[in-house]
């Protein structure tokens, strides 16, 4: 069995990863497979991107977990909505009962979201699932807060003002 990183390596691994990629989406694509292989209580770890032609829309971006039905999600709704609609993190101990939650799988017991924000706005959030409920502690929220900050300073280094008012 693989030896598994503490949350201050994991973050020491995603800069490094920030400070070397070639795109957003090969950050992601690392980031995605950093967390999931060192944080085994996350099912599901993946983004979501505002789209630039429809603001309003989330778009599925890199993830490792079983396919989601959810490639496009109106801000408007479910617990990415909810996240974007506050610009806060959102945790969910028990998805059962949350009215919010758009159903991917039966497993998922737990959630957490959290907001990407690139020259002072949200232009994304990192979604993670857990199998087990109330899977997320303090320490997760955190680590997942610090890896959006890192995306986010990893956006603005490379994109243009005028990229970044586009979308």
């Amino acid at each position: 069995m693989k030896n598994q990183m503490d949350r201050s390596e994991i973050l020491t691994e995603i800069r490094e990863k920030a400070a070397s990629a070639s795109s957003l989406t090969v950050l992601q694509e690392q980031i995605v497979g950093v967390l999931a292989n060192n944080l085994p209580h996350y099912s599901w770890t993946g983004f979501y991107m505002l789209d630039p032609e429809d603001p309003d829309t989330l778009v599925v971006g890199s993830y490792i977990g079983d396919p989601t039905p959810h490639v496009r999600i109106p801000v408007s709704q479910g617990i990415c909505g909810a996240a974007v609609a506050t610009g806060k993190t959102v945790v969910v101990d028990d998805v059962g009962s949350d009215p919010r939650y758009l159903s991917c799988s039966i497993e998922t017991k737990s959630e957490i979201v959290v907001p990407i924000y690139a020259s002072g706005r949200i232009i994304g959030e990192i979604d993670i699932d857990s199998h087990d409920p109330a899977a997320f502690t303090s320490a997760d929220r955190d680590l997942l807060e610090e890896v959006g900050k890192i995306v986010g300073s990893f956006i603005e280094n490379s994109l243009t003002d005028t990229d970044l008012r586009k979308s």
